[in-house]
């Protein structure tokens, strides 16, 4: 059955189950409210493909989409068309709330009707399956590595390749889930679950094998990945006939053992969830500390960066850790210091100086201590030391400051830059290495655009990602190979409270720049950072936290650490090592 008629298909049947379901919505907001309702009816259809007789599951996902779209018809759209401004106070959404009831009423009504016609007329919704064939040899394409450059060219290369047998796709990742890193501060600030910014990679990618496990060594001459064994088990090996690099970055300490030791780390979901324990627990431990001096230190957290990685986690914890001063009534909020240094005189350098100025200013105004200029030389149990010359005692130090490539990157024999990333040709190959692919953190990747490298961002890694996949496709087919070329979108860096600061590029002006700041730079970025998350059901969850954080505090309860925290405690207690655990490299920031 050709495919166009299958979404029309599924577009008339999404259509007539948004005008059934959205009865409850005309009565509660009026006939305004049935094209936001048909649209519900054909997204669903168009983006789900539910199981057989799995009625619960579709009516609690596309009751769960009636939350979101609560908040964007009913608390911003409508009023905006009626010609009011939206309200946020707690009365107006206990006015809304019928709105919301009826919201969730027509998606439960659009995911029954759909399940329901799905179950009963299946071959009417659904391709029929390809004939089966004798399978030819196929090309081994292996991936390295599950952030955003190396899942998105896995999922370009099943889309163009399609069911081609002649080739199959394999991921090799330290972890089984794609982190949604620009939000990796909310989580540490406890804006966001930690599960709902990461995205299950075999979800993520439908025909291509996932495999889990930590990489010991790339065997070029045998061509072949070299993974490291499970327990009581042996060494594992993939062999490839085509490899690509998108090992990302990882930490780098500039060489400060003391700092490696006793610092935070701020690169997976495992980190973001310890800083969060960790402020809590510092909370509760200055709660029923009677000396000042040790309960400032108590209350004294460093974050070593002023990039966008720092800065917004600054921002987080310092909005984290003041809010819940209010369930400590015993602790002084002027004890409180979130502090950030910088090597620069200014922090945020991927912004322009007038927008850079603008976020340190609110940043100051909500408390936040910056010292600029200075240098993070060491760190001991319970105080770090600057230059200049300065010591502070604090029990919370957090790294931001510094990356490099993966040290199997830098293990390769190809050409490497001051950084440590391999050099590649702007189609993405790697010289001297046949069948070798580089692309994102851990490649120099030449700009057609510019004549420049590509910067290490994830905006950058993932138009790379896409050119790849179709590089190997047409190198697969006999085509020609095209060179990267992609002209940089602009900036957006969230600093605190509904506040951000923006640098967009509009093409259409002839790359003219528009800078802005405050809570329009914060709607739209959490605007792109939402659309940009993958998975539906993640971005529903994540705005369902943002809408609850609307009404209620932050939560301050202790989840299960998974590793140790740093010895930056001088009378900790011990707590059990965990072997198992790995850290994940990290992709560039847009």
């Amino acid at each position: 059955m050709p495919t166009n008629t299958l979404l029309w298909r599924r577009a008339a049947l999404g259509l007539l189950a948004g005008l059934i379901g959205s009865a409850p919505l005309v009565v509660t907001s009026g006939p305004l409210a049935l094209a936001p309702a048909l649209a519900l009816g054909l997204c669903y259809a168009l983006a789900f493909r539910p199981a057989p007789g799995a009625y619960a599951d579709s009516v609690l996902t596309a009751a769960a989409l009636g939350v979101p779209l609560w908040e964007l018809w009913s608390v911003i759209a409508q009023p905006l068309l009626e010609g009011r401004p939206p309200q946020w106070t707690v009365d107006s959404m206990l006015a809304l709330f019928p709105a919301l009831v009826a919201w969730i009423s027509c998606g439960a009504i659009v995911g029954l009707l759909v399940q329901g016609r799905c179950d009963i007329a299946t071959p009417w919704l659904s391709p029929l399956p390809a004939p089966a064939g004798p399978p030819p040899s196929p090309t081994r394409i292996v991936i390295l590595g599950g952030g955003f450059a190396g899942v998105t060219t896995a999922q370009e290369l099943e889309r163009r390749f399609g069911p081609e047998p002649t080739v199959t796709f394999t991921l090799i990742s330290e972890t089984n889930a794609l982190l949604f890193t620009p939000m990796l501060a909310e989580v540490a600030g406890s804006s966001l679950e930690p599960t709902h910014i990461s995205h299950p990679l075999r979800s993520a990618l439908r025909r291509t094998t996932v495999v889990r496990g930590q990489i010991t060594r790339i065997d070029l001459a045998g061509r072949r990945i070299i993974l490291a064994a499970d327990q009581g088990g042996s060494p594992r090996e993939v062999p490839y006939d085509k490899l690509v690099l998108a090992l990302g970055a990882v930490s780098n300490f500039l060489g400060l053992a003391g700092v490696q030791a006793h610092a935070f780390d701020f690169k997976s979901l495992v980190d973001a969830i310890r800083i969060r324990n960790h402020v809590i627990d510092m909370l509760e431990r200055a709660d029923r500390e009677p000396d000042a001096a040790r309960r400032q230190a108590l209350l004294t957290f460093v974050v070593a960066g002023g990039g966008f990685s720092g800065a917004e986690l600054a921002g987080a914890l310092n909005d984290f850790a003041r809010g819940s001063l209010a369930a400590y009534a015993q602790l002084p909020p002027d004890e409180l210091r979130v502090i950030l240094v910088h090597s620069r005189d200014r922090i945020l350098p991927e912004l322009s100086a007038p927008l850079a100025a603008y976020a340190l200013k609110r940043m100051r105004a909500r408390g936040v201590t910056f010292k600029l200029n200075t240098r993070l030389i060491d760190a001991r149990p319970g105080a770090i030391v600057l230059q200049p010359d300065e010591e502070l005692r604090t029990e919370t130090l957090i790294w931001t400051a510094g990356t490099a490539p993966s040290p199997l990157i830098q293990s390769l024999p190809a050409a490497h830059n001051k950084r440590g990333a391999v050099v590649v040709e702007p189609t993405m190959a790697v010289p001297g290495l046949p069948g070798v692919w580089a692309l994102g953190d851990c490649a120099e990747v030449p700009n057609a655009h510019d004549n420049q490298p590509s910067p290490p961002t994830a905006q950058f890694a993932l138009r790379q990602a896409k050119l790849l996949a179709k590089n190997l496709h047409a190198s697969h087919s006999g085509g020609a190979l095209k060179p990267f070329e992609f002209a940089a979108l602009g900036v957006l860096a969230v600093i605190g409270h509904q506040t951000a600061c923006a640098e967009l590029t509009i093409p259409l002006s002839g790359g003219k720049t528009v800078r802005f700041s405050g809570l329009l730079a914060w709607l739209m970025w959490r605007g792109v950072y939402l659309s940009k998350l993958p998975g539906l059901e993640r971005q529903v969850r994540v705005l369902t936290d943002w809408v609850i954080e609307l009404f209620f505090p932050r939560d301050i309860v202790q989840t299960i650490d998974l590793q140790p925290a740093p010895a930056m405690f001088e009378n900790a207690p011990p707590v059990p090592q965990r072997a198992d655990v790995v850290v994940p490299t990290r992709p560039g920031r847009d």
